[in-house]
């Protein structure tokens, strides 16, 4: 199908960007609910990694599949089958009284976010003219991030005054008004796509194996540090991730049309640029929650500064998408991905200066300039890897692409959380008192992700040249 040279694609853009406005602003309400949730309900704080995680794995674990599924009945309808998904993922938080309850209901809400990012990606490649897809991109990221600001300053408000259900049944009602804008909106421009209502060649096994597979590498780090390295729990999840691996290989083998896209993994940006994102992306939402953790322990009277850090973090992250981003197209992407790392590096190294009484300013530096790096971060890598990938692929490339992309955030999650969480506990248990240990283990928790930011910007000094393997690919 040939791209439009008209304003017509940013008509049918609506609905979509309908879509990531409504991730952005729940996601950003949602930010602070981990925390209120388990002391609301009297649990340690390091079961906020299994509320953030399981949100995450579904993330992640169903992209490939719903991106699959876009190429089949359509993006409009996949788009719509999220949002609804999503919604009753919000009204079961709402009501839920009990962790697995609530992971129940996380998870839900997971599931329905993996519908919705790929269509939006896939609508930008397919629709987009060719010069302006990272401009797409860009403008995706804004509305993604743009949208969480005001999210967690609002929800810790909110929680404050009225509690963490009432946050989510708005949460609900915003979800109910955008999937009315998406159902009236669009549907011209979803019927020029034609998509192929054939499920006669999907890849229902793979898609199984994929999701049964992804979910258990996810838990693989969570596990063995909250369960310990030697426990049967964790051998127990290493040994069933890897027999659905063999099972995953095999389904891929046989499969005509393949969940999982072989051909965008071989493309030489592809390994370099999700290594790099593995080591950097989950910074995103394991500080996040590891801060409102940090300030709960250590200045429990003035919860609501870490609300405010946040949402610096997301003004940092619209500006590194806008002002980063598009350059891109023009300049080659592994110098401005180094620069962004580096920036990325900078807003950790700032937690190396936390203490007790860490005022709010320093706070929102170390998020505000973390942010902008990773925003520009992830828009170069979206350039990088899916530009040129035929229409009627885009909603399997997509999902390919956000699999392992939403891995690296949960990724992160797995690791960095339980790493300040029981780094803490395990202070504590030596005799010091909860401010303290807070604070020695940020600092250690800033040490290991400085390394991670070193590695990352190794891995993008590995990426080929991007203009020009885009050059070879037409070729070819």
């Amino acid at each position: 199908m040939e791209k439009t040279n008209t304003k017509s694609y940013l008509i049918g853009f609506v609905p979509y960007a309908s879509a990531a406005f409504l991730i952005g602003i729940v996601g950003g309400f949602t930010a602070v609910l981990g925390p209120a949730f388990v002391k609301d309900i009297g649990i340690g704080y390091n079961n906020t990694t299994w509320t953030a995680l399981a949100t995450s794995v579904s993330t992640a674990a169903f992209a490939p599949m719903m991106g699959k599924l876009a190429d089949v009945i359509g993006r409009r309808a996949t788009l719509i089958i999220g949002i609804c998904i999503f919604i009753l993922g919000n009204i079961m938080t709402a009501i839920a009284h009990s962790l697995f309850f609530m992971l129940l209901a996380r998870f839900a809400v997971g599931s329905g976010s993996a519908a919705i990012a790929p269509v939006i990606l896939s609508y930008i490649i397919s629709e987009f003219p060719e010069k302006k897809v990272s401009r797409g991109f860009s403008l995706y990221m804004l509305i993604s991030s743009a949208s969480v600001i005001f999210g967690p300053t609002l929800g810790g408000l909110i929680i404050n005054k009225w509690g963490w259900r009432s946050m989510m049944w708005l949460c609900v009602i915003i979800s109910l008004a955008v999937l009315l804008c998406c159902l009236i909106t669009g549907k011209k421009a979803e019927d020029a796509a034609k998509p192929d209502k054939s499920f006669k060649r999907f890849d229902w096994y793979g898609s199984v194996t994929a999701l049964i597979f992804f979910s258990l590498v996810l838990c693989i780090p969570s596990f063995g540090q909250n369960f310990g390295w030697s426990s049967v729990a964790f051998i127990a999840v290493c040994i069933s991730a890897v027999i659905s691996l063999v099972f995953l290989i095999n389904a891929e083998k046989k499969a005509t049309a393949p969940i999982i896209q072989g051909e965008l993994i071989k493309r030489r940006a592809f390994i370099s640029a999700i290594l790099a994102l593995f080591l950097t992306q989950g910074l995103m939402q394991a500080n996040m929650t590891d801060l409102i953790v940090f300030v709960n322990y250590t200045q429990p009277q003035n919860t609501v500064i870490s609300g405010y850090a946040i949402s610096i973090m997301y003004i940092g992250m619209s500006l590194g998408s806008i002002l980063l981003g598009p350059l891109a197209d023009k300049y080659e992407p592994k110098a401005i991905l180094t620069a962004s790392f580096t920036v990325t590096g900078i807003g950790c190294a700032l937690m190396l200066l936390f203490s007790a009484q860490t005022s709010v300013l320093l706070l929102a530096a170390s998020l505000g300039i973390l942010g902008f790096g990773l925003g520009a971060n992830a828009t170069v890598m979206m350039k990088a890897v899916l530009s040129g990938i035929p229409s009627d692929r885009a909603g399997a490339a997509t999902g390919t692409y956000g699999l392992f992309r939403d891995l690296a955030a949960p990724f992160g999650v797995a690791v960095l959380v339980p790493l300040f969480t029981n780094g803490v506990n395990r202070i504590i248990a030596s005799g010091i008192n909860e401010s303290a240990a807070a604070v020695s283990s940020v600092k250690a928790l800033a040490t290991v992700e400085l390394l991670c930011v070193a590695a990352g910007i190794l891995a993008v000094l590995f990426l080929p040249k991007i203009h020009k393997e885009r050059k070879h690919d037409r070729e070819a």
